[in-house]
């Protein structure tokens, strides 16, 4: 690629947003390091010093608009978005999600230029599986539909999932498989937080608590196994360590604890277990946690419920974890200490998110492939 290739990704988060910092910036720095002049167009729910942030984006061209989180007021964010969008012109809009891509392509219309919908997952289906919508309801038609008008508009798709690659109606169009990939570097630590645990084993799990993500099953998983609980969350901690103390567990046998992105490889080399626990439906078949990517490059195994993504394929015939069978707690555990005798596991672990999961020969370089058949096409 040449520096004439010009490129806006929109995303409808802000600049700060943990999702924006670890799965939108590496891919653009990426992009912007094969040669494409990069744009970000963020959405911002509050004033901010700027300039310590726009050092972060290493030449990425950034610009920002207010977010307004009333959903009568989307269409106006869309419209305004895409005005701005136009005003920068470039040769390819990148639109992460549905109202990204909204936004790239009513710009589209309005300037010329390619869209690529970055699908993410299935907008309406999510916003039902969580209990925000009512599956049929108004919203989630109205989804529905724009959705439709999406897939028709876009000159080439990103989808998380092998399974969600099925369900996208790409007609020829370029298609890329990209999972949430993460930058191995930052997991080569050999160091490591002592927990102070020397008699039993360490259960982690990293990430949201809550909704579709199964909390009384993953400590009633915990309390079965005898296991120190070790669990690192952006949110509110209240409800787990309530749950932990109901299952039995007092503060000596638990870290419960808010954790900085940069903490969480240091924390993971002391766990001997990572936990993935997720409703699943019709929208998880379109999911890629990128917990489970850092789990593996951290050389942990995995417990994971059946029927998110890919993940079901990927742990059984790689054997970097287990499925966990419903309730049936004490099979899943039998199996995940069977698979820790293995002394190559740890590194299989590691391999198998170096080739399925790593930013740079995963992620960046089909995004490179994707940009390239889009220009061509």
């Amino acid at each position: 690629m040449t520096t004439s290739v010009r490129a806006l990704y929109i995303s409808y988060f802000g600049l700060r947003e943990p999702l924006v910092q670890t799965q939108v910036l590496p891919y653009l720095r990426e992009l912007a390091d094969s040669g494409v002049a990069m744009s970000l167009l963020t959405f911002e729910r509050e004033a901010f010093d700027e300039q310590p942030w726009r050092e972060r984006l290493r030449g990425i061209d950034w610009h920002a608009l207010p977010y307004h989180k009333s959903t009568l007021l989307k269409p106006f964010d869309i419209v305004r978005g895409a005005w701005r969008a136009g005003r920068i012109a470039p040769d390819i809009y990148h639109g992460r999600s549905h109202v990204g891509a909204a936004i790239g392509a009513l710009a589209k219309m309005l300037r010329g230029g390619k869209l690529i919908f970055d699908v993410r997952g299935f907008l309406a289906d999510e916003y039902a599986d969580s209990g925000n919508w009512r599956a049929g309801g108004v919203l989630y038609r109205l989804t529905k539909w724009a959705e439709r008008l999406l897939y028709r508009a876009a000159d080439g798709f990103v989808v998380l999932t092998e399974r969600a690659r099925e369900m996208v109606p790409s007609h020829d169009r370029p298609l890329e498989v990209i999972p949430c990939c993460i930058d191995l570097q930052r997991f080569a630590t050999t160091e490591r937080v002592d927990l102070g645990v020397t008699n039993r084993p360490v259960f982690v799990y990293v990430g949201a608590l809550g909704g579709f993500y199964l909390n009384d099953a993953m400590v009633e998983l915990m309390a079965k196994a005898g296991a120190y609980a070790l669990v690192l969350t952006q949110g509110s901690t209240t409800a787990i360590i309530d749950a932990l103390h109901r299952a039995g567990f007092t503060s000596d046998d638990y870290r419960v604890m808010q954790a900085a992105p940069e903490e969480v490889p240091n924390y993971l080399r002391a766990a001997d277990v990572a936990l993935m626990l997720i409703q699943a439906s019709y929208a998880r078949r379109a999911s890629s946690p990128t917990k489970f990517a850092e789990y593996l490059a951290a050389g942990l195994p995995v417990i994971a419920t059946p029927g998110i993504g890919d993940l079901d394929q990927q742990i059984t015939e790689a054997r970097v974890g287990v499925l966990l069978d419903g309730d049936r707690y004490e099979d899943a555990l039998r199996s995940i200490e069977e698979l820790r005798r293995d002394p190559e596991l740890a590194a299989r672990c590691r391999e198998f998110a170096r080739t399925h999961y790593d930013l740079h020969t995963v992620g960046g370089a089909r995004y490179r492939r994707l940009y390239d058949a889009v220009l061509r096409r």
